[in-house]
């Protein structure tokens, strides 16, 4: 986003006047005017715009600003000396200009009076002569318009750095929001697998030397589950395929004989955002029941209608204790909020139950 130092042509653009004009009249001699005090004057000033511009590219310090606002003025009224022609006068009207984009409205309008009262006391009896009354006009309307050209800046400014503030906003909580993303997703794939492969190989061990036949099927189990956990993060980094709710809840519960899958309806017309979160909570449902509330049978119920999807995992366990607000059920209620739904849960020593409720997204 461009947030640039507003109207910086102007300064150069009434300098290259008032030297075209300082040339002509030393050429054409028309009043008395010391050229190379006049080049070197103009070339001044023009350095001064240009290292301020340089070293503060949006806004000048006011210190700073105060400074320079001096320097200007007197520069001004030295060119305007040695400037036979008359035309240097018109760099005045840079002095509220400048002032304006520093200071603001009240200091710029103040710096054009005082302006006009230097224009008024440098032109003895300007009330008798039409010219000189002519040209304080056009000064006064100069100075005017000059502060209005100021304002509409300035507002055109301050609306940019606004709106750059408000990118970085956006910009920033966007990060945030994929840094909640990347975690909850870490989170569920990887808590899910490995608590199921914890859970497989303590099994393996306390079956080692009574029954090698069923240590041997929980190991291969847990290094199912641990294929399957590397395919998700794989999955996750790439994030771009087509998300298949059903699919992933077959693959979820394969190999898992404490847990029941029953889906009802169709995924047609539910969004994915929707359909991805009812699987990350079913994740987080099985892996809570496992690790928190020992649970011997976890039933998972998907039912998916033209009004809503719905996702319920009910298990026998003991219940899930102060353990059923920890940093996975904060995830999932994230998840699901962004997805326009909500999440129930009722946590007994006879079980759990897990609902998630999410409406079909309705377009205008």
């Amino acid at each position: 986003m461009h947030t640039s130092r507003p109207a910086p042509w102007v300064s150069p653009l009434l300098c290259a006047a008032v030297l075209i004009a300082g040339v002509y009249a030393a050429v054409s001699g028309l009043g008395t005017t010391r050229l190379p005090l006049l080049v070197g004057g103009l070339v001044v000033l023009v350095a001064v715009d240009l290292a301020e511009f340089r070293r503060y590219p949006v806004r000048t310090p006011k210190p700073v600003a105060a400074a320079l606002l001096v320097l200007r003025a007197v520069l001004y009224v030295g060119v305007a000396y040695v400037d036979g022609s008359g035309l240097a006068r018109v760099l005045l009207l840079l002095l509220p200009f400048t002032a304006y984009f520093a200071f603001g409205r009240g200091v710029a309008i103040g710096l054009a009076a005082v302006c006009v009262a230097v224009a008024v006391a440098s032109t003895p009896d300007w009330y008798d002569h039409v010219e000189q009354v002519s040209d304080l006009v056009m000064f006064t309307v100069g100075l005017v318009l000059t502060i209005a050209m100021a304002a509409v800046a300035v507002r055109e400014r301050d609306g940019r750095i606004r709106l750059v503030e408000s990118h970085r906003t956006v910009a920033e909580l966007s990060a945030a929001a994929e840094r909640a993303r990347v975690a909850r997703d870490l989170h569920d794939d990887l808590g899910h697998h490995l608590t199921a492969i914890v859970v497989l190989l303590e099994k393996a061990a306390a079956f080692h030397d009574r029954e090698p036949d069923t240590a041997k099927a929980a190991v291969l189990d847990a290094e199912q589950s641990a294929r399957r956990a590397l395919g998700e993060v794989r999955e996750s980094v790439r994030s771009l395929r087509t998300f298949h709710l059903l699919a992933a809840l077959d693959e979820l519960v394969a190999g898992q004989g404490d847990v029941t899958l029953t889906v009802s309806g169709s995924p047609d017309g539910h969004d994915t955002g929707a359909l991805h979160a009812l699987y990350r909570a079913a994740q987080e449902g099985i892996t809570n029941s496992r690790r928190h509330a020992a649970a011997r049978c976890i039933a998972v119920a998907v039912d998916l209608d033209a009004e809503r999807a719905r996702l319920t995992v009910a298990d026998d366990g003991r219940g899930m204790g102060a353990a059923a607000e920890g940093f996975g059920l904060l995830g999932m209620r994230e998840r699901v909020a962004l997805a326009g739904g909500r999440v129930d849960l009722a946590s007994t020593s006879a079980g759990t139950r897990l609902t998630v409720t999410i409406p079909v997204a309705r377009t205008a």
